[in-house]
């Protein structure tokens, strides 16, 4: 069996008296495809917080490629990130005064190499490569949504995050940008970890998971 490429091993939160999160373990390995739901207030923007290494927890740990992240400073969590670690935000978080390829391209600032044909090829196959020289507030929310997802694969990274990716789309894009984010990451190998609470994306997932008050339920 393959070493898991991310992992929680019983991972708590507790922030101003409220356990968020409570012994939470879970393990991805390559070419994984996870989703992780649950309703509003569940814990699921903690655990993607944690398992982004965004923040900390205060009991457990989380293992990048059998990798014990916990403790590394804020500096060597940035070289993990950068190195194995895509995001898809619910808000996009898109710079705004950059232009849908500049955005996309913003993971190779930081790194040593710089491959543009790569970032220009994910937004010719996301459908936005007519769009790739405009600024986010011209572009639909689907659009802006697909750039994300260019930028979230610039590096190549081992696995992919993605917050409540559809939370922002209406159900006819919520179809087209899941299929395109699957088809994507189907191509290039990336293990996949999803955390929503939206019903429609059940059915793109065999690997589900819920989160429910803090807890893995089985």
């Amino acid at each position: 069996m393959s070493m898991p490429v991310l992992a929680a091993e019983k991972v708590s939160v507790e922030r101003s008296g409220m356990t968020l999160l409570n012994e939470v373990s879970l393990s991805v390995s390559s070419g994984d495809r996870l989703l992780v739901r649950g309703p509003s207030g569940a814990g699921k923007t903690t655990l993607f917080t944690m398992l982004g290494l965004l923040d900390e927890p205060e009991e457990g740990r989380v293992l990048v490629a059998g990798a014990d992240a916990t403790g590394l400073s804020e500096r060597e969590r940035a070289r993990l990130r950068r190195e194995t670690l895509g995001f898809v935000f619910q808000d996009f978080q898109l710079v705004p005064d950059l232009t849908a390829r500049e955005n996309a391209l913003l993971p190779q600032t930081h790194g040593s190499d710089r491959d543009e044909a790569w970032v220009e090829k994910l937004l010719s196959t996301l459908g936005v490569a007519d769009r790739q020289d405009h600024y986010p507030a011209t572009l639909s929310g689907g659009e802006k949504q697909r750039v994300a997802i260019a930028r979230a694969l610039a590096n190549r990274p081992d696995v992919i995050l993605a917050d409540e990716p559809t939370g922002q789309l209406d159900p006819e894009t919520t179809e087209q940008v899941a299929s395109l984010l699957l088809d994507v990451q189907e191509s290039t190998g990336t293990a996949l970890v999803t955390i929503s609470h939206d019903p429609a994306l059940d059915s793109y997932f065999v690997e589900t998971k819920t989160l429910r008050d803090g807890r893995i339920m089985e």
